[in-house]
């Protein structure tokens, strides 16, 4: 009686690998810009993401994968400043209570001392290092402590332009081998990243329809007092 041979293992092992490989999250793919963004602004401001390099990783995904770098940089850019823009707005509206809220106690006194003797470096070296080196302290403290808003938006955004430029370069030069790196990581976190985005769509709707409304009754008082002052002087 003749038996078949067994087929060989190692074939079939990187042939499941590579279908493993090959099903990594593809809605990242169809975030396009708009997703980009809304990751960038979310990643630079106090809200906190599941995933550290975020907008670092998407945009390398979106560029390896015939993402146009000269739109995707950008836009990663631009988003970017607006949430550290928000983040240092946070901090200068709330002082040392935005501080003791978000920073914690053990790196309260050297964040502090650190931007008032560096108030260029500490905005410039947070924003342009992934971490370990947080950014949402030293953005806070710029706001908190005086940094003004034109040297804070001219420093972080140089910083985050070398940074989401030299992403986008690394996609380009290297696509999909360098994306092979941070697959694992990838699909660890494509759910929480999908959350996040579907929740800042639905953030950003209410928070949309919030707004109108109460410029609407703005507007309502507003006649109103117009009304009565015109019927007090009559």
């Amino acid at each position: 009686m003749a038996f078949n041979p067994i087929p060989p293992l190692r074939p079939l092992h990187f042939h499941t690998l590579g279908m493993r490989l090959s099903l990594m999250p593809r809605w990242l793919t169809h975030l396009g810009l708009m997703g980009l963004f809304f990751v960038a602004v979310v990643d630079s401001s106090v809200i906190p993401l599941p995933l550290p390099c975020s907008t670092d990783l998407l945009l390398l995904w979106l560029v390896a994968h015939s993402g146009d770098p000269w739109l995707l940089a950008p836009c990663a850019i631009v988003g970017s400043i607006l949430g550290g823009y928000t983040t240092w707005q946070i901090g200068r509206r709330g002082g040392e209570a935005a501080l003791r809220r978000y920073v914690p106690r053990r790196f309260l006194g050297r964040v502090v001392g650190w931007v008032e003797r560096h108030r260029i470096l500490a905005v410039f070296v947070p924003a342009l290092l992934p971490p370990p080196i947080p950014l949402l302290p030293f953005a806070l403290a710029s706001g908190a402590l005086g940094v003004s808003r034109r040297r804070f938006l001219a420093v972080f955004g140089a910083a985050r332009s070398l940074r989401y430029c030299f992403i986008a370069w690394l996609g380009v030069a290297y696509g999909r081998k360098v994306v092979r790196l941070f697959s694992v990581s990838l699909q660890r976190w494509s759910l929480p990243l999908l959350c996040v985005f579907v929740a800042l769509l639905f953030g950003g709707g209410c928070f949309g329809i919030w707004k109108v409304r109460g410029l609407r009754k703005t507007d309502a008082a507003e006649r109103l007092a117009l009304l009565a002052s015109a019927a007090r002087a009559g």
